[in-house]
């Protein structure tokens, strides 16, 4: 009977926080306790390590077993300490005997009774801070495996049961490990293609400003004009993430669990769409042990909130932080945590309650106070933050009967992502890497308009009576189309187009 130390972790946030697992096995009457602020799910450990033992072939002890997990000062809670708990009884009764090798090892695991591993959340985590230690080694369960591998410079060893942990303990067993798939054609990229959209014209190169930008947009129109339709097909046209975006998505989607069995890198960007019915808390994220909420699951992708005056005042308040700083941050009695969320933002919205106010084949059936409360129920702050508001008529008969002939997805994000390059070069060194994410100094230095441009821009803000906001939002966009246009200065057309994208600021705002 003796002493065994085995290293663990546990994810607060995003980040992985490691753990000490120290196990005491003495004389004594038969217990089980474990110490270090395990929550309900840790304690439930005692009963699943002692049944995979016995089920495993191995002799559980009888004794007094106690298990510290050090530092004692943080929260641990889930499942994934049964596995180390259970090579340290193991360890500590002589059972196995750690090689040097794995003694700096980091166990994961969830123990079934027959001493089955089941995969466990925020391995993707442990792995990424886990390149920083000496010894970067990691024991996962099988399932497991695929997310942990895509990190370079740790080793991984998946197991699909306790007694293959025991072997490798003891260097008698090399685990196999399976081939990680991360080959990511074209058309999974690109999924549903703007080829498909009738009309909408107009709609479809407001998109690509959006896109090209990073630019947040609302769409306004009439049911049944395309709106969700053009929504889903904008991340088939965005740039493919790079590996430092897909580590950071894949790293949160695993905080969530939400990451299949045997699934590695997220490659495509993401598309939320929570129902108006939403909270805020599973907008934004929270719980007594906060998880990411809709606005970090859509972390580099897109956030789409239909029915956009539907959704609840408080919830579409808690936007503000996010969309202007990118990030998301959750304060608790134990501490706070943050969450990235840089997202693009695509809203649509009815012209007003019935959805026909303006429509050319319908009569709307509102009265000039009911627009207006219905509108009003987006503040002006919020709308101040959409960068882009475009109209959405019906489509003609003509474009309905018809077959689509637009672009396909592929030849808009040719030009999306050349405009990034130009963005990317501009902004180097700098925190941001697109227009949208301009601060005030940065648009002032590079988005210099000509004398025509300088005008016109000063007879709409007069005419609009646009807001501060509203006029750096307006200076961002036009530096876009003048992006996609390869121009270096902002001309009047530049401006002009821009303009046009502030709907809500030219006619429906009351």
């Amino acid at each position: 009977m003796s002493l065994a130390k085995v290293k663990s972790s546990t994810v607060i946030g995003v980040n992985a926080h490691f753990i000490e697992v120290e196990v005491d096995v003495s004389s004594g009457l038969p217990s089980f306790t474990i110490v270090g602020l395990p929550d309900t799910a840790v304690q439930e450990a005692k009963e699943r390590v002692r049944a995979a033992i016995r089920n495993t072939g191995f002799e559980f002890p009888i004794g007094r077993i106690t298990v510290n997990l050090a530092p004692a000062d943080i929260r641990k809670e889930g499942p994934a300490f049964d596995l180390p708990i259970a090579v340290g009884i193991l360890v500590a009764t002589g059972a196995i005997h750690l090689t040097e090798e794995m003694a700096g090892a980091v166990y994961v695991g969830e123990l079934s009774l027959d001493g089955k591993l089941r995969p466990v959340t925020g391995v993707m985590p442990t792995a990424l801070d886990l390149r920083s230690a000496e010894h970067p080694l990691l024991v996962v369960p099988w399932n497991n495996y695929c997310e942990a591998a895509m990190v370079d410079d740790v080793e991984v060893f998946p197991c699909r049961n306790l007694h293959e942990v025991a072997a490798l303990v003891n260097g008698h067993y090399l685990p196999e490990r399976p081939v990680v798939d991360t080959a990511s054609d074209e058309d999974s990229l690109v999924g549903e293609d703007f080829s498909d959209v009738k009309g909408q014209d107009a709609a479809k190169r407001a998109m690509e400003i959006a896109a090209a930008g990073g630019h947040n947009i609302l769409m306004i129109g009439p049911p049944g004009s395309g709106k969700t339709m053009l929504a889903r097909r904008i991340p088939g046209i965005l740039p493919p993430m790079n590996q430092s975006e897909a580590l950071e998505v894949t790293r949160i989607y695993s905080v969530r669990g939400l990451l299949a069995d045997n699934s590695s890198l997220i490659n495509k960007r993401s598309f939320r769409s929570p129902h108006h019915t939403i909270s805020n808390v599973a907008l934004i994220g929270g719980g007594s042990y906060p998880l990411p909420g809709e606005v970090s699951l859509a972390h580099n992708g897109v956030l789409f909130l239909d029915e956009l005056p539907e959704f609840k005042r408080d919830v579409l308040e808690v936007l503000r932080q996010p969309l202007e700083e990118g990030t998301v941050t959750i304060g608790r009695v134990a501490g706070t945590i943050s969450y990235p969320a840089q997202f693009m933002l695509v809203a649509a919205m009815n012209p007003c309650k019935c959805g026909y106010y303006g429509d050319h084949t319908r009569n709307c059936v509102c009265t000039p106070a009911q627009i207006s409360q219905y509108l009003n129920r987006i503040s002006g702050p919020l709308l101040d933050r959409i960068d882009m508001h475009i109209e959405m008529p019906r489509i003609s008969e003509e474009q309905l009967m018809g077959r689509p002939d637009g672009e396909p997805s592929r030849v808009i994000r040719e030009r999306v992502c050349w405009a990034r390059s130009l963005q990317q070069e501009r902004y180097s060194g700098r925190k941001f890497h697109c227009n949208a994410k301009m601060d005030s100094r940065s648009v002032r230095k590079y988005c210099q308009m000509d004398k025509e441009g300088s005008a016109l821009l000063s007879r709409a803000m007069k005419t609009l009576g646009l807001s501060a906001r509203a006029y750096d939002r307006i200076l961002k966009v036009a530096r876009t189309i003048a992006d996609l246009d390869s121009k270096d200065g902002l001309e009047a057309t530049h401006i002009a187009e821009a303009v046009q994208y502030r709907t809500l600021d030219r006619r429906y705002w009351i």
